[in-house]
């Protein structure tokens, strides 16, 4: 295997292009690009810069398209509260379109920056595959993390919508997120339009109308959305570094590019195939 890949990452290195042009033959693309490589401006390369593509699509739209809809997509197994939960691609993309709906109802369009600071729950998936079928940039916070810390990156980003929930469990304790993010947006000085918070049972916490809403009743109203055609170097997401050293850094994913490593990774690092 050391030997495998050994040769497949000398190969990756002497010919980048013919490297990731195959790996993009693997990927859905609205149009496919005719452009492999751009590195006229090392060490900002550009990756499939004519290619047109949807993040979402690649990860639940095209796997209902070629006839595994009722394959599991995701598996929430949550080893505080005991919660097992299992979801289909077509049962995940109608949350995801449906939520979609509810950033775009929000505002929420191509390029619009979006904090996701919530748990290892189900609706944080949710929440980060709507903004990208969206096109919007999505950074997610670790749930729990200290509100200046949140502020920092609220202003950074510049986000127009925070999304959240009322607590996190973890081993012995409950965290309240709710007081965090209040402090947080008193801190920034970039002033999100809209919080949409995710109501976990039997801890629900009072939002003040209009600014907040619940994740059901963003809901309400919301159509379904379908996957907005994206440049392949227009931007997936925004992680930031710990900020140990400094301020923190958001370091930004391109979409095709982002789209493709992970489609290799999850093949021959992880084994992983559609069952």
């Amino acid at each position: 295997m050391n030997q495998k890949f050994s040769q497949i990452y000398l190969n990756s290195i002497k010919n980048p292009e013919d490297f990731w042009k195959k790996v993009s033959d693997d990927i859905f693309w609205f149009k496919k690009p005719t452009k492999i490589l751009n590195k006229t401006n090392p060490p900002f390369y550009k990756w499939y810069e004519d290619g047109i593509t949807n993040t979402c699509y690649n990860a639940l739209d095209i796997h209902i398209d070629q006839g595994r809809g009722d394959k599991t997509a995701l598996i929430y197994d949550s080893p505080i509260t005991g919660n097992k939960k299992k979801f289909t691609y077509k049962e995940l993309r109608e949350k995801v379109s449906k939520f979609s709906g509810a950033l775009k109802n929000q505002g929420i369009n191509k390029g619009d920056r979006v904090i996701i600071y919530m748990p290892m729950i189900p609706e944080a998936v949710v929440a980060m595959l709507s903004c990208a079928r969206l096109g919007a940039i999505h950074s997610v916070v670790f749930g729990g993390f200290a509100s200046n810390e949140l502020a920092s990156r609220i202003d950074d980003s510049k986000a127009k919508v925070l999304i959240t929930a009322s607590c996190g469990f973890e081993p012995g304790k409950t965290v309240e997120y709710k007081p965090l993010v209040d402090e947080a947006l008193k801190l920034a000085s970039n002033k999100i339009e809209k919080l949409i918070l995710f109501q976990r049972p039997g801890h629900e916490v009072k939002l003040n109308a209009p600014k907040e809403i619940s994740w059901e009743e963003s809901l309400s109203n919301a159509k379904n959305v379908d996957c907005v055609e994206m440049n392949s170097n227009e931007f997936a997401y925004i992680l930031y570094t710990s900020g140990t050293t400094g301020v923190p850094k958001g370091i930004v994913r391109d979409i095709g590019g982002h789209i493709a490593a992970l489609k290799w990774t999850m093949k021959n690092i992880y084994n992983i195939d559609e069952d």
